[in-house]
């Protein structure tokens, strides 16, 4: 048995490399890829010839293209990448009789109203990103029914650019910062991804005396993002507030960050008000527990407060 894992160096991609090491041997590509074998999801030839030349059991496609904002002006880009790729690994995977995995976004849904998302509601994407990634979605219902497509939300891990570690960067030399109150939703810490993956990977393979059909009954969407929500203005408070409680020296306080909207901010892409996903199907089939969005943080926090002064600079999102 092999693992195959596309986006190895991206935020999810590294911790799915921890997660996954007891189950299997696991081939993990970046987009440079190695020994011969393609981990560019633009080269859709090079990806079918590295799947059946390493003829996994499990296909794992932690790669995207979530420069939300730059792909509004590189749509081309966006849809190779998010539309296409996934169904060229999809039918690669029907081909050899491998389940696939992939990542895909709350950004499918318009994000109006105030109640969590569900598997059954009707994607209508907004932007390019996610008019991208729901493609990518249908691609691969079309070419395999083994298959488990995994929906999250605000992903953060301990590398790459995300908002927290945006934030606690902006907090060390800044008094005051002005964040969007008018979404809401939970961030997900790709350690949480990476963990329910690895028992996903488990229960489809056959783990817990499961039968070929039980497993093939697995097969579909979920929704995963930890329990409870919030919104960006909250959530910086929060980091704030607790990253200066374990002994970190910022100087933005917590009453500083001033609450804006989504219209003011003036992102190129527009983004979903409600981002909030119903994970109550992944959580019945799976029989998983999913934490509070704030112990992820706490723990996340734990880390990052030794090494802060490692991270590197890049723009704010």
């Amino acid at each position: 048995m092999t693992l195959l894992l596309f986006g190895c160096d991206g935020q999810v991609g590294r911790e799915l490399q921890r997660a996954l090491a007891p189950l299997a041997p696991v081939v993990a590509l970046g987009r440079l890829g190695r020994d011969g074998l393609s981990g560019d999801l633009t080269d859709l030839a090079g990806i079918r010839r590295t799947i059946a030349h390493v003829q996994p059991t499990v296909i794992l496609n932690a790669a995207a293209y979530t420069a939300v904002d730059q792909a509004e002006s590189d749509p081309e880009t966006a849809q190779r990448i998010n539309g296409e790729a996934p169904g060229v690994m999809a039918e690669a995977a029907a081909e050899l009789g491998a389940w696939l995995i992939h990542y895909s976004t709350d950004y499918v849904f318009p994000g109006d109203g105030t109640t969590p998302w569900t598997e059954q509601d009707t994607p209508a994407p907004l932007s390019v990103y996610g008019r991208t990634k729901w493609a990518g979605e249908q691609g691969i219902a079309a070419a395999t029914p083994r298959h488990l497509i995994l929906r999250t939300s605000w992903v953060y891990g301990l590398q790459g650019k995300n908002f927290p570690r945006t934030l606690l960067r902006l907090a060390a030399t800044r008094t005051s910062l002005d964040v969007v109150e008018d979404q809401v939703g939970a961030p997900t810490g790709a350690d949480l991804i990476a963990d329910v993956t690895s028992h996903l990977v488990a229960r489809v393979l056959g783990g817990e005396g499961a039968s070929a059909t039980a497993t093939s009954d697995l097969a579909g969407i979920y929704h995963l993002a930890p329990s409870g929500e919030t919104t960006w203005w909250a959530l910086a408070r929060f980091l704030v507030m607790r990253a200066r409680a374990q002994g970190l020296s910022l100087c933005l306080d917590p009453d500083q960050i001033r609450p804006v909207s989504t219209e003011a901010f003036g992102a190129p892409a527009p983004r979903p008000a409600n981002s909030r996903l119903d994970t109550s199907r992944l959580r019945s089939r799976f029989g998983l527990q999913l934490p509070p969005w704030e112990a992820g943080l706490e723990r996340w926090l734990q880390v990052v407060t030794e090494s802060f002064h490692t991270l590197p600079s890049h723009p704010s999102s």
